[in-house]
């Protein structure tokens, strides 16, 4: 399958566009995450015409909607930027991304805790970087996040889950983009979708078993919109072993009695913090395909990203 776009901050991939000359390159994104996705590269400020190095810029003003300026000089680039924008902005929907990095703490790419000044230089609050602001506003629903909390696993596997799943809804509705196409995307991620938010996944299945009375263009929209900002919410343990256990029934009549209690005892290990999730998921999967359960063979949830990436090793 076609690897996944991501835009991602020039700066993160080791180029030297910052502002003093230098980079912040982030190997994982580099190297580890780079092998399975595609990246574009963007550096608000160098393709809005600013050069290498520059004076530093900040956000200055309202908050919710501050003027890009030079530190020192107070020189104001907020129009030059919003033009670039503009235009950045329909090329990116050209590449049809999957998921967006962006590089924290800084006042064009940062999504969040942006640092504003007021006019004498004091710190008043904090916004979205000018372009991270204007990018969220334009993809909604599209899986986006910095690197600074992409250091965080829980955070690190629920992003790139969303990526490959903006990923297969994508290459949904530009193949099939059918009603039975949908059932079927449903019932892949049926369990995954489990995991994160139980009431959304009753939810999605009744506005996939209403299709007749729904405009088409308007329910892969809902869905999208719907399973998106589930998706966002936090897979805990809790809501894994739910799913775990849920698959183990699968399995009830085909397991002995001693395979029954080892998959309890991994699946309360991993309940107590004693084991990673990777655990549990490895001993369904081989019973999975040991007993060729074809519903679960096909489930998003035992297999949501490439096992090299070993997101599920630390959470």
């Amino acid at each position: 399958m076609q690897k996944p776009k991501l835009g991602i901050s020039t700066c993160l991939l080791g180029e030297n566009v910052r502002y003093d000359g230098g980079h912040k390159l982030d190997k994982y994104l580099r190297d580890t995450l780079g092998q399975f996705v595609d990246y574009v590269p963007v550096c608000p400020e160098v393709e809005c015409g600013l050069p290498i190095p520059r004076e530093a810029i900040r956000l200055v003003g309202d908050p919710e909607n501050p003027k890009l300026m030079t530190q020192k000089t107070g020189i104001d680039h907020t129009q030059r930027m919003q033009s670039w924008a503009v235009k950045r902005l329909d090329e990116l929907e050209r590449e049809n991304l999957c998921g967006y990095v962006f590089k924290a703490k800084s006042p064009s790419s940062g999504m969040r805790d942006i640092k504003v000044y007021n006019e004498k230089g004091l710190p008043t609050g904090k916004g979205v970087g000018m372009f991270a602001r204007v990018f969220m506003e334009r993809f909604p629903l599209m899986p986006v996040e910095d690197e600074g909390r992409l250091n965080d696993s829980g955070l690190r596997d629920s992003f790139i889950t969303r990526i490959f799943v903006y990923h297969r809804w994508r290459n949904f509705v530009t193949g099939d983009a059918s009603i039975k196409g949908l059932v079927e995307f449903h019932t892949d991620h049926k369990l995954l979708i489990m995991a994160h938010n139980p009431r959304t996944l009753y939810e999605l299945g009744s506005m996939v078993a209403r299709h007749k009375q729904i405009d088409r263009e308007v329910l892969f929209s809902d869905y999208l919109a719907l399973l998106m900002k589930s998706l966002k919410l936090s897979a805990t343990i809790k809501k894994n072993v739910n799913v775990l256990q849920h698959i183990m029934g699968y399995f009830k009549k085909q397991i002995s009695s001693d395979e029954k209690q080892e998959l309890l005892d991994v699946i309360s290990s991993y309940h107590q913090g004693l084991v990673p999730l990777i655990v549990p998921v490895t001993l369904l999967n081989h019973y999975t395909r040991k007993y060729q359960e074809n519903y679960l063979l096909r489930q998003v949830y035992l297999h949501p990203h490439p096992l090299e990436l070993m997101l599920r090793n630390y959470v």
